[in-house]
Formats: C-alpha cells, sequence, structure tokens
C-alpha cells in the first residue's frame, strides 16, 4: 500500500539579494536560486527589487517595477528565465517584426548591384 501526498508550494515571503533570490514557503521550506536566473532582477536597483507581490495566492511573485514573474514551481524545478535574443551589437531585444526576411535582403542586395553595374 502506497500513500500518495501532495505538497502544496506557496511562497510566503521572498528576499533578493545581490546574489540570491530566496523565497521562504508556507511549510517553512526555503528555495534559493542564483540572481542570475533572472536577468530582469539581476538588472534591476535593489529598491526594485525589495518591492514584490505574491501572486495566484502564494504560487508565485511580481516585481511590478520590472514586470518580472517568478513561480515557486520554476525555482523548486530548476527553470531559469531566458534572456530574449538581442540584436548583434546593441545588447538591446531583437525585434523580429521588423527585420527584414531573407527574401527582402536578396532583393536589395540585387538591386545595389545593378545600380553599380549601371554606374559603370
Amino acid at each position: 500500500m502506497s500513500t500518495a501526498v501532495t505538497v502544496e508550494s506557496r511562497i510566503a515571503r521572498v528576499e533578493v539579494t545581490a546574489d540570491t533570490i530566496t523565497a521562504h514557503l508556507v511549510d517553512g521550506r526555503v528555495i534559493s536560486v542564483p540572481l542570475a536566473w533572472s536577468w530582469r532582477l539581476s538588472e534591476a536597483t535593489p529598491a526594485q527589487r525589495a518591492k514584490w507581490q505574491l501572486i495566484g495566492d502564494g504560487h508565485g511573485v511580481h516585481w511590478p517595477d520590472i514586470d518580472e514573474d517568478i513561480s515557486a514551481e520554476g525555482m523548486l524545478n530548476g527553470i531559469p528565465a531566458r534572456r530574449p535574443p538581442s540584436v548583434a551589437g546593441t545588447g538591446s531585444p531583437a525585434n523580429t517584426a521588423l527585420q527584414p526576411t531573407s527574401r527582402a535582403r536578396q532583393v536589395v542586395v540585387k538591386s545595389k548591384r545593378r545600380a553599380r553595374a549601371a554606374r559603370g
């Protein structure tokens, strides 16, 4: 005979230091993950890191100033936040809607070649 026990992971409070994100769960457990797991929190000021609110009855935490959400399950399962891809050399997130398609790039290159050829 086996008994299945479901433990609900809910956060009571959270602390963010220069190195870690620490969640204190309502059942007494403490989860700590590297600050680098959240690039938004890594780049936030200490004041922004300190301003958080519980969401989903404690299943997650939201930082309104930086629009970051972290769940207890994500921390327990080791799921870091992925940084969006950036435009080469700028550090800014790529806006793929504004990037030319490969077909559009080919047309531009061909038209520049034709213009150079016409000039002689």
